[in-house]
């Protein structure tokens, strides 16, 4: 929801009001633009305590009858909006809201999945492409699968850096002796979790698929690994409160049980846009693969892409179309330790762009995006041309 992200982030972006108004938006299906509705508060407790990394046949049925029962509560209560959410259309919805704001040129900052949408959008109106910015950038030349295995890859990078990070300051560091030892120790206590959850917020418990997530919510960010560090050491001591709460921050869950409808909308746009469906039969056979690129996380990301199994909707694409010749240059803006978005997906966005419209920058950073950093090399950069109109060098680093 860009409606409630802009004015929770807007001091981040405080530079660019001297040239800008800033405009966001929810997109069709999102937060208040006719919201994609799906399984209730009660039920979406339940959905994200699932074992997500089912050891067994009764597990692994639990886990596709879920996924189908939460995919019929979206076709039952959102039926008529499914087949509109598609990024195009998000894409033509963002040229009309151009031209009702009176501007002959769309101007344009894009981060995570807006980098995916910027593209599209600059696809379908090259001309109308002003100054854009492309930061934590999705890798449009991947389909569904290599996309989240990318993921998995990503997010592997992001705990190794984290568990480097730890044990190299001055201070012990409380979680291992070790890098591998930090891992380890992450390793074991998931699997403690699997065979028995911890007290998390009553009433709910803290499961290895709740743990799991709010170890993911915390790579986002390196602001976040302090509190990656005190909710592994509280859990190892019992109390999973603090990963429990990273969790439901990752799942959209406000401290009243009120959950947003950020995953029902996030899997109605992919799968709407998505072609591939996968069988459980064919994620088995991927999960060694998957395994090999995270132990950690490789196992529960290759069930995630059942998601879209039995939707009610076909997807549009293998991947999404973005070359865009004609259009003004874009800056598209990597960040080598990005976990959810790996920064090899910059150079292949800037390379489908075309020629003369990609510019490459990379951030030598940690976390999902490059701006928000507050790194003055990548901010006076994307300042530099969103107010001045002066691209960057291709191939700019910043460190």
């Amino acid at each position: 929801s860009g409606v409630t992200t802009l004015p929770a982030f807007g001091d981040l972006y405080e530079k660019l009001r001297t040239r800008y108004d800033l405009v966001s938006f929810d997109p069709r299906g999102v937060g208040r633009s006719a919201p994609v509705l799906c399984e209730d508060d009660q039920q979406l407790d339940a959905y994200f305590q699932q074992d997500t990394t089912p050891d067994d046949t009764a597990e692994k049925t639990e886990l596709v009858d879920s996924t189908k029962r939460f995919n019929a509560a979206c076709e039952k209560n959102s039926g008529e909006m499914l087949p509109h959410v598609a990024t195009t259309e998000a894409a033509r919805d963002m040229d009309l809201m151009r031209q009702v704001l009176g501007d002959d040129k769309l101007h344009y900052f894009g981060i995570s999945y807006g980098t995916e949408l910027g593209g599209v959008y600059a696809h379908l109106f090259p001309k109308k492409v002003g100054r854009a910015v492309f930061d934590a950038v999705v890798d449009p030349t991947q389909n569904a699968e290599q996309g989240t295995l990318g993921q998995a890859e990503g997010f592997q990078l992001a705990l190794d850096n984290f568990a480097a990070d730890c044990t190299s300051q001055v201070e012990d560091c409380p979680i291992g002796d070790t890098a591998q030892d930090v891992k380890d120790r992450i390793a074991k206590l998931l699997k403690d979790l699997d065979r028995k959850p911890i007290e998390g917020i009553f009433p709910r418990q803290l499961t290895e698929s709740a743990a799991t997530n709010g170890i993911l919510q915390a790579l986002y960010s390196k602001d976040f690994w302090p509190y990656l560090t005190q909710g592994l050491e509280e859990a190892y001591d019992g109390n999973g409160m603090t990963l429990m709460l990273l969790s439901d921050s990752l799942n959209g869950r406000s401290d009243n049980g009120e959950y947003s409808n950020i995953t029902a909308a996030n899997i109605s746009i992919n799968c709407a846009d998505d072609k591939p469906r996968y069988t459980p039969q064919y994620v088995e056979g991927k999960l060694p693969e998957f395994r090999s690129a995270s132990p950690l996380f490789g196992e529960p990301l290759a069930w995630s892409m059942l998601s879209c199994t039995d939707w009610a909707v076909e997807g549009a694409a293998e991947h999404p179309d973005v070359s865009a010749p004609g259009s003004a240059p874009i800056l598209v803006v990597g960040n080598t330790g990005d976990p959810a978005t790996p920064y090899e997906g910059a150079q292949k966005m800037a390379q489908a762009l075309g020629k003369g419209v990609g510019v490459e920058l990379t951030y030598k950073g940690q976390g999902h995006g490059a701006y928000d950093s507050k790194n003055k090399c990548v901010q006076d950069a994307v300042n530099g041309y969103l107010l001045d109109g002066r691209v960057p060098k291709a191939g700019t680093v910043c460190s």
